[in-house]
């Protein structure tokens, strides 16, 4: 855990660098109070274990880590505009505290600093800006025609959750500079961790006790978000087993790769084994 510490330390100190440098001061109030308002920093974590396992250097894949952080966060800044939700991360949610057009300002400043990133390389930008499409089609088919069956279900998750994850890998394995099956491969094994993630909190969001869960729950169904247990026929227990599904084919995946540094590649496989077992 403590390697793992060593890792999140480095994110947080360049984001603060990044957030610190906008300008005017308005713009940096705004994404400071979203951008450091706390956060599990998964995205940016499989970025670095990506590059440290096909022995790249962590320190290269800092800036990329970022990055994807920094598009997350604007994602969720739109969400909650979407969902009308007033608290994000336990503070106030970027629109309920600044208005919406500050907030969607404060979206666009973020996109912008994760894109001067990841304008490092080509190739990252490449990834970044197809996993964005496939984000944009997921929230437009969420909002215009949701889901009505498992395989529906399924593509949505894959490009609401599993394009952003897909990425924050591929940057990693972009930025240790390897080949594009092992770029492909770490890409793979990131989305179906994303999937997987995601079915398990439709799950706890359907059926975990509030109290347990650390944050209110039913979510979802008020909301009419297409969750799995509300657009499937899975039960809860058959959803979770989808997701096991998930996070087995990730490892499947992982384990195809030539791992130089063996300690990620094992964080990378606990990951997968976290995203089904969580129960908050």
């Amino acid at each position: 855990m403590e390697l793992l510490e060593r890792r999140r330390a480095l994110v947080e100190e360049r984001l603060v660098e990044v957030v610190d440098g906008l300008d005017p001061e308005t713009l940096s109030s705004e994404v400071r109070h979203v951008t450091l308002s706390g956060g599990k920093r998964v995205r940016p974590m499989v970025t670095i274990l990506a590059c440290e396992t096909v022995g790249g250097d962590r320190t290269d894949a800092v800036d990329f880590g970022v990055g994807i952080e920094l598009v997350h966060t604007a994602s969720l800044v739109v969400d909650d505009i979407i969902d009308r939700s007033e608290l994000r991360r336990g503070t106030t949610s970027a629109w309920a505290e600044f208005g919406h057009g500050p907030a969607i300002i404060a979206s666009d400043g973020l996109l912008g600093e994760a894109f001067a990133l990841f304008s490092a390389d080509p190739k990252a930008t490449q990834v970044v800006a197809e996993s964005l499409v496939e984000l944009g089609v997921g929230e437009a088919t969420e909002l215009s025609s949701q889901p009505s069956n498992e395989a529906e279900y399924m593509t949505l998750a894959r490009r609401k959750t599993g394009a952003l994850f897909r990425a924050a890998a591929e940057l990693g394995a972009i930025a240790a500079d390897s080949d594009p099956f092992t770029v492909e491969t770490l890409g793979e094994y990131a989305e179906r961790v994303g999937v997987a993630f995601q079915i398990r909190d439709d799950v706890l969001d359907a059926t975990a006790d509030p109290s347990s869960l650390g944050k209110p729950t039913g979510h979802d169904a008020a909301l009419e978000r297409p969750s799995v247990v509300q657009v499937t026929d899975l039960t809860p227990a058959e959803a979770n087993e989808r997701a096991r599904s998930q996070a087995d084919r990730a490892i499947d995946a992982l384990k195809t790769v030539d791992a130089v540094d063996t300690a990620a590649r094992d964080y990378l496989l606990e990951l997968a084994e976290f995203v089904v077992e969580r129960e908050r």
